[in-house]
């Protein structure tokens, strides 16, 4: 249930630069086409806006992670993809939904070939290749001679296959580049038995923005895209794409007091007044997806001037320098996130992780505004 009352810290989502983004990631990797990977309800920003606005921009396709996230992508009129795995329990209503179907191994595709024949429907289903993630898919040495098999099954459509990129962030890498020729190889022996695939893709936005020419030509037809739509990029890796954040993480500013010479802040006291100071608490904290890796470390936007933070981040408050903006006031606006203050980029650096993990972590109760 959304609450009548405003959120202390919200999370405004520019859907016309989402739209925008997308736009110029189709015209770098032409003629390829662009699937969008909505998984973790859109990494956190939500499923269905974000979707409503992709399929307004002609996104060719939509990508998940599990069932319950393929029924919320739904009702936009274009295919979505779940990637990964299917648990038996999950392919008559993944079927009857028509959400196109990973087939993982052969036990599975007897499944679905069951399940399929039985509901008198076709599956459209997509063949993930482990071509060096070590996580998912059929392995090299087996793949062809499976999916040959998997092919004589009635009631399947074998339409795409797939692998991912684990270390496209390294520019020139040649695991990445032998990945590719893994790929095509396993293609082109399909091929050879007659198998053809309308969808074959490998590329993630690491991949878009580091192995351009290898990954939008034959024999690959589309891309996957993720955190690039919102504007994001691996801390690592070219960033050959120009792109816009989509997200500003907004919170107020509660209380203004002056703190005496010696006073310490927040808990384990990790920070010492060196003089008597201005402090500021702002209502956010990490519940809300503040880093603690920031906590004496990074900086909150307060009037367009950057404000340091004061001990250790809290659950639900951050304390702020104030010596440098003398007529703030308990009510101003704060900027954790965008719109000129850190970059999700910056966080992922201070925090020793990737901009991923931080978009995924912003809170729960951290009310999403578009616009």
């Amino acid at each position: 249930m959304t609450s009548p009352h405003p959120a202390r810290v919200t999370l405004e989502i520019n859907l016309d630069t989402l739209r925008s983004n997308h736009r110029h990631i189709a015209e770098a990797v032409a003629p390829a086409k662009v699937i969008a990977v909505l998984k973790a309800n859109a990494y956190g920003l939500g499923m269905k806006p974000i979707a409503e606005a992709l399929a307004q921009s002609d996104i060719t396709a939509i990508a998940v992670a599990e069932l319950a996230e393929g029924m919320e992508a739904l009702g936009h009129g274009i295919p979505v993809l779940l990637l990964g795995t299917i648990l038996p329990s999950e392919i008559e209503p993944v079927i009857a939904a028509g959400i196109h179907i990973p087939l993982q191994d052969l036990a599975t595709a007897h499944l679905v070939s069951t399940t399929a024949k039985r509901l008198r429907k076709t599956a459209h289903c997509h063949i993930p290749l482990d071509t060096g993630m070590g996580r998912l898919g059929l392995g090299l040495d087996t793949a062809t001679e499976t999916i040959v098999a998997m092919s004589k099954l009635p009631a399947i459509s074998l339409d795409g296959i797939y692998s991912h990129f684990p270390m496209a962030y390294k520019s020139a890498s040649d695991f990445t580049l032998k990945q590719v020729e893994h790929f095509k190889r396993i293609v082109a022996e399909c091929e050879a038995h007659g198998i053809t695939f309308a969808w074959r893709h490998i590329a993630n936005s690491d991949g878009i923005n580091n192995f351009q020419e290898h990954i939008s030509c034959d024999p690959f037809t589309h891309v996957r895209t993720g955190i690039n739509l919102h504007g994001s990029f691996d801390t690592e890796g070219k960033r050959s794409l120009h792109l816009k954040s989509v997200i500003t993480l907004r919170a107020k500013l509660v209380q203004v007091r002056t703190l005496p010479q010696g006073a310490t802040i927040g808990y384990g006291a990790t920070y010492t007044c060196p003089a008597p100071m201005r402090v500021g608490t702002v209502a956010v904290g990490y519940a809300d997806g503040l880093p603690l890796a920031l906590s004496n470390r990074g900086a909150l936007s307060i009037h367009g001037r950057s404000c340091p933070i004061l001990g250790r981040v809290c659950m639900d408050y951050t304390n702020v320098s104030l010596e440098q903006v003398p007529d703030a006031v308990a009510g101003d606006d704060v900027i954790c996130l965008g719109d000129g203050a850190a970059t999700v980029e910056d966080w992922a650096i201070l925090k020793n992780t990737h901009p991923y993990e931080v978009l995924c972590a912003i809170g729960s109760r951290v009310q999403r505004l578009y616009k």
